[in-house]
Parts: structure tokens; C-alpha cells; sequence
């Protein structure tokens, strides 16, 4: 089942680059929560790269970015290291949370590239995918935020 605009985001607790976070304690941000299939990849790369640059855009319209893939931690570590990331990258390695959003890869291994815009109340206003290219999800994110 995948997640519908206007429905509850689903709650969840993971650990991620900056400890264990719970997105029921975001309740009173707006939330773009992306998945992403795996961390070092070139279009996942450019994807992080341009929500780590736009982040302070985000922070200005009252919202918190969350990254997640089926990465373990250590991985999730040295790629926020890399790219220099100022937002939590959460580890899924067991699909716990990537199922309950229903962004499964078809390889049943990984999540599916789709970001969803979460409003204050824990909401979901917007799911962003099949986009040509990886980093346009953070532009379309960015709009969909200025439009609600």
C-alpha cells in the first residue's frame, strides 16, 4: 500500500545520522521526506547534494528535510559526511519503514525514489515522483511548499 495525499503520514522511529528521531516529534513543521535507493549512487548523490544546498530555503518555509534509504547507518554516516548534509539521513536496512510508505523498489531490495511533503498536523499534501532527473525532486519540493 502506498501513502495517499490527505491521509496521516505514518509514524516512525529509526536511527539516523543525527541519532534516533521519531517523526511524530517534527508535529508542527512541515516535513519533505524523501527516499532515495541508495547512498552513493550518482543520481541519489546529486539528489542529497541539492536538498544539503537548498536546506536553509526549506528551514525558511517552516519545514525539516528527512532523507531515508535501506542503507545500514555506517553507510548513511560517511555519505552525509560526504556531501556535507546539515539534515538526518535515517538507515532502513530492514524495509520497515520504506514498506510502510509503500516506496518499495520492484528489486524488493531498496526504496523507490519519492519524496513526500508532510504538513504541520502530519499530513501528507504532496507525493513527488517519476521525475527525470534525481536533484529536480528538490525544486518541486521547494514549490509545492510555497503553494500550501
Amino acid at each position: 500500500m502506498s501513502v495517499e495525499i490527505g491521509i496521516p503520514a505514518p509514524d516512525f522511529e529509526g536511527q539516523s545520522t543525527k541519532g534516533k528521531i521519531r517523526l511524530s516529534s517534527f508535529k508542527g513543521k512541515r516535513v519533505v521526506l524523501y527516499f532515495y535507493p541508495k547512498a552513493f549512487t550518482p543520481g541519489c548523490s546529486r539528489e542529497t547534494q541539492r536538498f544539503a544546498e537548498m536546506y536553509e530555503k526549506f528551514r525558511e518555509l517552516n519545514a525539516e528535510v528527512i532523507g531515508i534509504s535501506a542503507d545500514k547507518l555506517p553507510t548513511q554516516e560517511k555519505f552525509f559526511q560526504k556531501y556535507n548534509v546539515n539534515f538526518p539521513l535515517v538507515a532502513d536496512p530492514e524495509l520497515n519503514i520504506i514498506r510502510a510508505y509503500g516506496v518499495l523498489s520492484d528489486s524488493g531490495k531498496s526504496a523507490s525514489r519519492v519524496t513526500l511533503i508532510i504538513d504541520e498536523n502530519g499530513i501528507v499534501r504532496a507525493v513527488i515522483k517519476g521525475l527525470k532527473k534525481a536533484e529536480e525532486h528538490v525544486d518541486k519540493a521547494l514549490e509545492v511548499l510555497k503553494s500550501i
